[in-house]
């Protein structure tokens, strides 16, 4: 029987876990490239032939993604099969119409199959994902934790994939328990961003590329499992209880981007963060579409509190400020601002300065590639490489700036030198009705029934 030839459209994530469990191993299936976008320099990599299986002796390449059309014509490919998250629904239909008008199938996963690739957990699972990118997740995670360590549970934390590095075999399970296992795995901010908060809080976290093999590791240790989603994609693990957190700043986005949409109409319990900053019009227009699309979830709105580094009575005022936000929430994710932006204006800072006019290398192209960022002159926290942390600390120092508004939850004064005065912004969910609280209290009864 002749194999089917197929390329699987990814970002270093979702597209290696749809690789193992649907096509490592089965001679039904040939996987001839991976493509790769979003995150920069991934696509200069190979899938290798440990983590490929021994129908790949020698890996599988991947590709930039604007090779797509390429490739299928190079490969014959029968299939295309996307995986990878945050996408615009307007943008995936381009692409399939362009994969079928080369005479490929176009496969974009749908709840069912969404529901497939999760793996079913022996203890149980609460599941924290999104609708888009920066939507405030992480602080529901958090928050989630710190219940249930209340509750005195034994809490892993398992996280989405953030392959950046090395694809080896070490790397398929990672676990993240002191600040030195982060230098271990050589992270990104991006992970950085992630582990350091919880790591902080004494919880402990996976990742990695084999999420099969992270789950029997993290059932192991684990009374209840975390999954902490990344972007807005959907559980790698199948959960007893699902939270789905939006963002009323960008009403709309819940319904219009991929699989964030999905995640809604699967939720359990959809939050609504950053109740504070949305106007009524943009809470109303998020009610609705949570009544129109998942009227069974429960609803939850909570606010995001900001805490500001800075002496008591003490301001910006008369000070140039250089607000640094987490990368993804800015670029991919077209957050307008962060918690920095929102501290900056909170301590009265005289000017935020476009950061834009002291960039360098793939720094300054980002404001090329992504617009929004210059309607603010935010610097995005990218350090995605040693050179790209280079000109991170280089683009920082050479700006006009008196004093460093970091609001990024990675410490970057250990990573890069920072030659002016860093004021640090944390936030943290704040659910002053205790209704979080409550929800996995019920939760807790409900499963000891069980």
């Amino acid at each position: 029987m002749q194999r089917k030839k197929v390329i699987i459209m990814g970002a270093g994530g979702r597209d290696f876990h749809n690789f193992n469990l649907f096509c490592r191993g089965r001679s039904k299936f040939e996987v001839v490239a991976f493509t790769a976008t979003q995150i920069p320099g991934i696509e200069k990599r190979v899938y290798p032939p440990e983590l490929a299986g021994s129908l790949y002796p020698r890996g599988i390449r991947i590709y930039p993604e604007e090779k797509l059309e390429e490739l299928i014509a190079l490969f014959d490919v029968d299939l295309v099969l996307f995986s990878y998250s945050d996408i615009p629904y307007k943008h995936l239909w381009e692409i399939e119409k362009k994969v079928e008008d080369l005479g490929a199938e176009f496969i974009i996963p749908d709840e069912k199959l969404m529901r497939l690739t999760m793996l079913e957990s022996k203890v149980p699972v609460i599941a924290v994902t999104a609708v888009r990118t920066g939507c405030g997740k992480s602080p529901v995670t958090r928050k989630i934790c710190q219940i249930l360590k209340g509750f005195n549970k034994k809490v892993v934390v398992v996280r989405h994939p953030m392959p950046y590095g090395e694809l080896t075999q070490e790397r398929a399970v990672q676990r993240f328990e002191k600040l030195s296992d982060l230098d271990k795995f050589n992270c990104t901010i991006e992970e950085r961003e992630e582990y350091e908060p919880l790591i902080n809080k004494g919880f402990v976290v996976y990742a990695g590329i084999d999420y099969r093999k992270i789950l029997r590791a993290a059932e192991k240790e684990a009374e209840i499992i975390i999954w902490d989603g990344g972007n807005n994609d959907t559980p790698f693990f199948e959960p007893n209880l699902h939270f789905v957190v939006t963002d009323p700043l960008r009403a709309g986005h819940e319904i219009s981007y991929f699989p964030g949409f999905i995640n809604l109409q699967m939720a359990n319990v959809v939050v609504i963060n950053k109740k504070d900053g949305a106007t009524i019009e943009q809470l109303r227009r998020i009610k609705n579409n949570i009544q129109m699309f998942n009227p069974w979830a429960q609803v939850l709105e909570v606010y995001s509190a900001i805490k500001v580094d800075l002496p008591e009575n003490e301001t910006l005022s008369d000070l140039e400020v250089l607000i640094i936000e987490d990368g993804p929430t800015l670029t991919h994710g077209e957050a307008p601002y962060g918690a920095g932006w929102i501290a900056a204006h909170q301590c009265d800072a005289g000017k935020i300065i476009d950061t834009e006019k002291s960039a360098v290398g793939s720094i300054k192209e980002a404001y090329k590639k992504y617009p929004l960022l210059r309607k603010t002159g935010i610097l995005p926290a990218l350090g995605y490489s040693k050179e790209q942390l280079k000109e991170l600390e280089e683009t920082i120092n050479n700006s006009d700036a008196d004093v460093v508004i970091m609001a990024t939850p990675a410490d970057l004064t250990k990573l890069i030198k920072i030659r002016k005065p860093v004021v640090k912004v944390e936030y943290e969910l704040e659910d002053k009705e205790g209704k979080l609280e409550k929800l996995i209290e019920e939760f807790l009864n409900m499963k000891s029934l069980e």
